[in-house]
């Protein structure tokens, strides 16, 4: 059978679902991408403010994120990026130190030259070291330790990783880090209008391919029938050839009972946060930095993102964005409270951030919280990445809980849905070796 009398459904329309399903369909598939939301775009999906959407969750794009920028300007998009080295900093001992180029790092006083120069050798190292693999098995802090030295991991990496993984933050894996470290850029893309240009575009192109964009559609359950896949949604069941789930695996398994036990047991017990952003709106700014890591004890949240000292605030009708972040457990009590509760719990850590702020600067409110937004890379992590075929024919799984050592990302995202679709075309569905890899 070939591709033009196949058809596909993709769960998800982020960035990886949508990618999928562009590519799929430029193959001849016709593809069904079912969205419980009423925008596509996933995590990176925005919201109207002032001329341009806003992103629910701050995004930005590195110069190494090649895949997405090669798909803006596949979409006529490219001459929307505006790319700017704003300034990036680290909050410690009251102070915001710069840290995104080699001269800030040997000027940052908090430590002493000795431990300065100790720390830039190590992220000097992970920069040029080409691949992951000879940091396998081994945990960042005690390779932070041992190469740059105890009191540049006490004053600047600690204080990161546990505001991302709490009390797990001993145990994430260097080859995460590693990551962080050698694929980021100081000099940073936007497009001008927000990332939500990129979805609609997506979504536009599959639709003009032939296939289309189902919004505010939820998907109750997928099920495997006479040799095909069954995806029911309220009111309609819709039979497929394949079905691609960009959801998280134990989600997935809550749609495909068919899925067996232990199957997912076996590769579901990656544990993940949530996330929230809390987003102001103000009639002034707040800092002149735009993204602050915040190393100094005593604040709730982590980090401060300040967004219109990237873009211009005048795309939302001279508003100042500031996000302000967390990544949890989904059980924490954040998760439960009011925007306005939530403000309220800041208010302090914003006050240390600009001792004049005050309440009157508010023009906006905004919250938005995600589940299963970060997971928690460990040691263990590459073993439990399950592969992209599942035991049910034709189902796969592809999400970001595939892209290690990257965590997230809207780059590394489309890269892992190019991969797949290249797998799918070339095994056209069936269960072949190569489609057990998630390399």
């Amino acid at each position: 059978m070939t591709a033009s009398n196949r058809s596909f459904a993709v769960l998800g329309a982020g960035a990886l679902g949508l990618t999928v399903a562009l590519r799929l369909a430029e193959r001849g598939y016709t593809v069904t991408v079912y969205e419980r939301e009423e925008l596509p775009g996933g995590l990176a999906a925005g919201f109207p403010a002032g001329r341009a959407h806003l992103e629910k969750f701050y995004h930005h794009l590195f110069r190494t994120d090649s895949r997405a920028i090669r798909l803006m300007e596949e979409l006529g998009l490219g001459d929307r990026l505006v790319w700017t080295r704003p300034r990036t900093v680290v909050l410690r001992d009251g102070k915001l130190w710069p840290m995104d180029t080699a001269r800030s790092v040997l000027t940052f006083q908090p430590i002493s030259p000795a431990d300065r120069i100790r720390m830039g050798g190590g992220l000097a190292y992970l920069k040029l070291s080409p691949s992951a693999s000879p940091f396998e098995g081994k945990t960042a802090s005690s390779w932070i330790r041992r190469a740059m030295g105890a009191a540049a991991y006490e004053t600047v990496w600690e204080p990161l990783l546990a505001s991302k993984f709490g009390a797990r933050h001993e145990d994430i894996a260097l080859p995460w880090f590693w990551a962080r470290v050698h694929f980021r850029t100081s000099r940073l893309g936007y497009p001008i209008g927000g990332f939500q240009q990129l979805y609609d575009s997506l979504s536009h192109r599959i639709a003009g391919l032939g296939s289309e964009v189902q919004l505010s559609s939820e998907v109750k359950r997928v099920a495997p029938e006479a040799g095909k896949l069954v995806v029911e949604t309220a009111g309609r069941q819709d039979r497929f050839d394949g079905v691609v789930s960009t959801l998280p695996l134990r989600l997935t398994a809550s749609l495909a009972p068919a899925l067996p036990a232990s199957y997912v047991e076996r590769y579901s017990g990656v544990q993940a946060y949530g996330a929230m952003c809390l987003v102001l709106g103000l009639d002034r700014p707040l800092t002149d930095a735009y993204w602050i890591n915040i190393n100094d004890p005593g604040f709730r949240f982590q980090p401060a993102v300040e967004h219109t000292n990237l873009v211009s605030p005048d795309e939302y009708d001279g508003r100042h964005i500031v996000y302000l972040g967390n990544y949890l457990p989904m059980d924490h009590p954040y998760f439960g409270l009011s925007k306005e509760e939530l403000l309220q719990e800041f208010t302090p850590g914003i006050v240390r951030l600009n001792p004049d702020f005050d309440a009157s600067w508010l023009r906006d409110l905004w919250l938005f919280k995600a589940p299963f937004a970060q997971p928690i890379v460990t040691t263990d992590y590459r073993d439990r990445i399950p592969p992209h075929l599942t035991p049910v024919p034709g189902l796969y799984l592809a999400n970001m809980f595939q892209v290690y050592p990257q965590d997230r990302g809207q780059n590394y995202s489309i890269a892992l849905a190019e991969r797949l679709v290249e797998k799918i075309a070339g095994g056209c569905c069936r269960a072949t070796s190569s489609l057990q890899s998630n390399s």
